[in-house]
């Protein structure tokens, strides 16, 4: 008769350490082959317009082909994209809820919101990539007796405080970068805030304001139509949609910068292997033939990268807009 005996107690706490310890190495991998195991959302903090709400719907099209699940692009507006940044920044670090990143939730808000921000544009997110830049424009209305910046310049310094600029609300990113604008050439608008930037363009493009700064895609069909004179573009180099206009470096206000940007982020804590995963497909999405042809048909361009690289951005972005806000003296408290 064989004698089965049963281990000692200390031989019983090791088999069960090793057992937890292979259990505990096993599971990540198990997470990581799983994940997405259901839908994605996708939050855009801004109205379903744009190029930002574009470059949404085609990451969920072609991202979601590439990872076998569907996305689901939801938007949610609100305090210059604040409202839908706080959403992705209180969501499970999971991977099923991503948030449209840009300039404004992720540069001019943190700057000029400091005291009100429910969420930390740093700590509480984790980039998977930058997706694309889009320029925007420095527009006037046709009555404006000016063709170009520099006589725009000299008519504001005739007259100080005469002509009005349109933007999507006081601290917007429009109101921050005429703001600084307005610094480095030494001139004085009145500002005329609006509650969003399609009630900013109609009363530009109506002549009840002089002038508006936007996103070139929401601008373009205006300055084509000659509803609006573009006078420069805040961009790195010219833009093939308006060759013909400069950028503000080439008018001699290189502080002014590149254009806005967009990408998309994570909740802080997300798994890097989910971030990986993400990072690959979104970047597989951004070489389809037509991903690239409707981002090149509204202005931007694409620029892919790593986490780290989106990391930088953003901080960039921010330390940027800290300073224009002091410069400016720009504050919505």
């Amino acid at each position: 008769m064989s004698i089965h005996r049963l281990p000692s107690p200390g031989r019983r706490a090791a088999c069960l350490a090793l057992a937890a310890l292979a259990t505990a190495g096993l599971a990540p991998a198990t997470a990581q082959e799983a994940y997405p195991s259901r839908p994605i959302k996708l939050i855009v903090p801004f109205s379903p317009s744009g190029s930002t709400d574009m470059a949404a719907r085609l990451i969920a099209e072609y991202a979601g082909r590439e990872l076998g699940q569907t996305f689901v692009v939801e938007n949610r507006a609100g305090a210059g994209g604040s409202l839908g940044m706080e959403q992705v920044a209180k969501s499970r670090p999971d991977g099923y809820t991503l948030g449209m990143a840009s300039m404004s939730t992720h540069g001019s808000n943190p700057a000029v919101y400091a005291g009100r921000m429910k969420y930390d544009a740093v700590k509480d997110f984790a980039p998977v990539t930058n997706v694309a830049t889009v320029p925007s424009v420095f527009a006037v209305n046709p009555k404006v007796p000016a063709r170009t910046m520099q006589e725009f310049i000299a008519l504001a310094k005739a007259e100080p405080g005469k002509y009005a600029f349109a933007s999507p609300g006081t601290g917007s990113l429009g109101h921050a970068n005429i703001e600084h604008f307005m610094s480095l050439a030494g001139i004085d608008l009145l500002h005329v805030p609006y509650k969003g930037a399609g009630l900013a363009m109609t009363d530009a493009v109506a002549g009840q304001v002089d002038a508006i700064t936007d996103n070139l895609p929401s601008a373009l069909t205006h300055i084509k139509s000659g509803r609006l004179r573009a006078l420069a573009v805040l961009s790195e180099k010219r833009s093939p949609m308006l060759p013909d206009v400069p950028t503000y470096g080439e008018l001699g206000f290189a502080p002014m910068g590149g254009g806005g940007w967009f990408g998309v982020v994570a909740p802080a804590g997300t798994p890097a292997p989910v971030i990986a995963r993400l990072n690959t497909a979104i970047h597989k999405a951004m070489q389809h033939p037509e991903f690239i042809r409707k981002m090149d048909e509204s202005g931007a361009t694409l620029i892919p990268g790593t986490p780290a690289d989106f990391a930088r951005q953003i901080q960039a972005a921010i330390d940027r807009y800290q300073r224009v806000a002091k410069v400016a003296r720009i504050s919505a408290e």
